[in-house]
Order: structure tokens, then sequence, then C-alpha cells
């Protein structure tokens, strides 16, 4: 039962990492905001690209995993099918 719900929180697709980057964005940008209302000036705006710079950060080692991983698949796939 625990392995069927642990299933729910891996990323699969190329779009559920696309949706998983655009929440953390929304909420890094809101944070952002935050950011900027509370430090004005030059180290709120340092802070907001931070914030933001991590998504990016965050996005493209999910994009690279999910395709390490497919190609991972399909290595597996061709040693399986290789008789020995």
């Amino acid at each position: 039962m625990l392995r069927k719900i642990a299933r729910l929180f891996v990323i699969k697709t190329r779009f559920e990492a696309f949706l998983i980057i655009y929440a953390l964005a929304l909420g890094a940008t809101a944070r952002g905001s935050a950011y900027l209302d509370q430090f004005p000036g030059f180290g709120g705006q340092l802070l907001f690209l931070a914030t933001t710079g991590a998504v990016f950060l965050a996005g493209a080692k999910m994009l690279d995993c999910i395709r390490l991983e497919k190609e991972l698949a399909q290595l597996r796939a061709q040693n399986s099918d290789r008789p020995d």
C-alpha cells in the first residue's frame, strides 16, 4: 500500500515536470515579491533573483533526470534482450 502511495510522488513525464516547475515558479515569485516589500532596493532585487534562479536550476535538474531515466530504461531493455 505504501508503494502505491509513493508512486504518486514520482515524476514520470516531462509534462508532470513542467507542472511542478510552474508551481515552483508561482511560489518563488510570491516569495520574491514579499522580499521586495521587506527589503526595498538592491537587496530585495537580489533575493528575488535568487528565488527565481533556484526554480531554473531545479527545473533543469528535473528535466535532465527524466531524460536520464528514460535512457537508462532503454539501455536496460537492450541489455535484457541480448543473449549471454
